[in-house]
């Protein structure tokens, strides 16, 4: 009798733990993988290393507008307008050519089995420029980095799939989208220069602790970035390597700060910064970011 107790007893446990595991993760919803696809907001120190110029900081200022009917609706719409700015480390430490790109994107949340697993499919429309109207070209032909007008218009197609692993106590995302500028859109002096059918895929891990609570957020996350660019321009090879672009993100979530940590993160391809896109970086930078996985 006392041996049938026993096991009782054991099966009781293993359900209480196990519901209180269950209970205990973090709950993912529309607005949370939103706002895991939309871009960091993040401030760089002035020690990138590799072959960018001096910059005294790169910012990356992207608040988004959440358009919803109510918390549990399966669309939803994310505005969001994004500025990139450079401040050059050189004399008066001049901003040069900021890039705008205003963005607003839909997402459709398909299913959900379980608490993390969820597929969500989504489109963006954006706008890309430089706020500048000068002649693209300067007299010997170069690219007027200074004052060239720069712009393009695109759309984005793709999806993000998420998954929680409990040995690892993460949260996975995978994404893979395709994006398209029309040449209708690109400026005429960028056609047959600028790319315009990118393909784009991304992993990302956010590491929890072990006690979850509604006040936990990520201690560490991971972000791994690849696009290739799959359209003919500038004459290059199909399996030339400056079709690839790649980054690396490693984020650290310090006891000691609340909405802020701090990354490093490696980058190799072309120059996003607007009208410096024939710029091939291979850049390794340090700086802090705003969180955005929080529960």
């Amino acid at each position: 009798m006392k041996t049938k107790v026993y096991i009782l007893f054991l099966c009781a446990a293993h359900f209480v733990f196990s519901q209180e595991e269950v209970d205990t993760l973090p709950q993912l919803d529309l607005y949370n993988i939103a706002l895991i696809n939309q871009s960091d907001s993040y401030i760089t120190f002035p020690t990138d290393i590799g072959n960018i110029e001096p910059l005294l900081f790169e910012a990356n200022v992207s608040p988004s507008f959440i358009i919803r009917e109510r918390k549990d609706s399966k669309l939803m719409a994310v505005l969001t307008a994004q500025i990139i700015i450079r401040m050059y480390n050189e004399e008066s430490y001049p901003v040069r050519t900021p890039s705008y790109i205003p963005q607003v994107t839909f997402y459709y949340l398909t299913n959900k089995k379980e608490a993390l697993d969820n597929l969500v499919f989504f489109g963006k429309i954006a706008h890309h420029s430089n706020g500048q109207d000068g002649n693209f070209y300067n007299e010997d032909t170069t690219i007027n980095l200074q004052s060239g007008n720069f712009a393009t218009n695109f759309v984005e197609f793709g999806f993000l799939k998420t998954a929680y692993s409990n040995r690892l106590k993460a949260v996975k995302t995978i994404k893979s989208s395709i994006e398209i500028h029309p040449k209708s859109w690109l400026l005429q002096e960028l056609q047959g220069k600028y790319s315009g059918l990118r393909w784009h895929n991304s992993f990302t891990s956010y590491k929890f602790p072990f006690k979850m609570s509604n006040t936990n957020r990520a201690n560490f996350s991971l972000k791994a970035e690849t696009t290739i660019m799959l359209d003919n321009y500038n004459d290059l090879d199909v399996f030339d390597f400056d079709r690839f672009n790649a980054s690396l993100t490693l984020y650290y979530h310090p006891k000691f700060l609340e909405d802020i940590g701090l990354f490093v993160q490696f980058y190799h391809g072309m120059d996003y910064y607007n009208i410096y896109f024939e710029h091939q970086m291979s850049v390794i930078r340090f700086g802090i970011m705003t969180e955005i996985l929080r529960f």
